[in-house]
């Protein structure tokens, strides 16, 4: 598949607010979006100036930043949001849950690594377990009970220590439990939308693809 592989600055850029795609490097190095605080490209300053966007801008802006967070493409998004509409409950609150229960993401969550792309990264290259048994799948689903770990022969890996020792790491959310000498983890419950610490319009998203 596919993958983004150009300056994720440009990303944060564009939606003129930091993404955090980086990882610890956000918080140690000047970000653009502070120094130019509009999107890139010739016309960047122009769309600051513009009154007012149309709805759809609007929604698509807000569709744009999540996918971009979470490190997804299109087509993977769009399946994941038609696998939230079919569920019970809330749409949007449960395309939160399921892009919050990815492997990747509960890794980045544990502080196993410094963001969802290193993440990402250790998954497929076979350094993280899930309940005993090695898994390079990032997008798969975990549920309660599951226990992730960073597999015994990586657990001195310089990534992982890096991340765990790094003063920017993030505080551990209350839906998972970590044991950090040992580098283990487990997802003790879901998620609600109240558990996810993140500033997104999710009903944006929702009007969006109902059209």
């Amino acid at each position: 598949m596919a993958r983004y592989k150009g300056a994720v600055c440009k990303l944060c850029r564009r939606e003129t607010q930091k993404l955090f795609l980086k990882g610890r490097k956000c918080y140690t190095e000047k970000c653009p979006v502070d120094r130019r605080a509009y999107p890139p490209g010739q016309h960047g300053p122009a769309q600051v100036r513009r009154r007012k966007q149309s709805e759809y801008a609007v929604q698509l802006r807000e569709k744009q930043k999540v996918k971009r967070i979470y490190g997804l493409h299109e087509k993977q998004f769009r399946t994941l949001f038609e696998k939230a509409n079919h569920r019970e409950g809330i749409t949007g609150e449960n395309m939160l849950i399921s892009l919050e229960s990815r492997l990747d993401n509960i890794v980045f969550r544990m502080g196993f690594a410094a963001s969802r792309a290193a993440a990402r990264q250790l998954v497929r290259h076979r350094h993280i377990e899930v309940n005993g048994r090695t898994l390079d799948v990032p997008s798969a689903q975990m549920g309660p009970g599951d226990e992730i770990a960073v597999r015994a022969k990586d657990k001195d890996l310089m990534l992982v220590q890096e991340s765990l020792e790094s003063r920017t790491r993030p505080a551990l959310v209350d839906w998972l439990a970590l044991d950090e000498k040992n580098r283990v983890g487990r997802m003790t419950r879901r998620p609600t939308r109240q558990d996810i610490p993140m500033a997104v319009q999710e009903q944006l998203i929702v009007e969006l693809y109902s059209k």
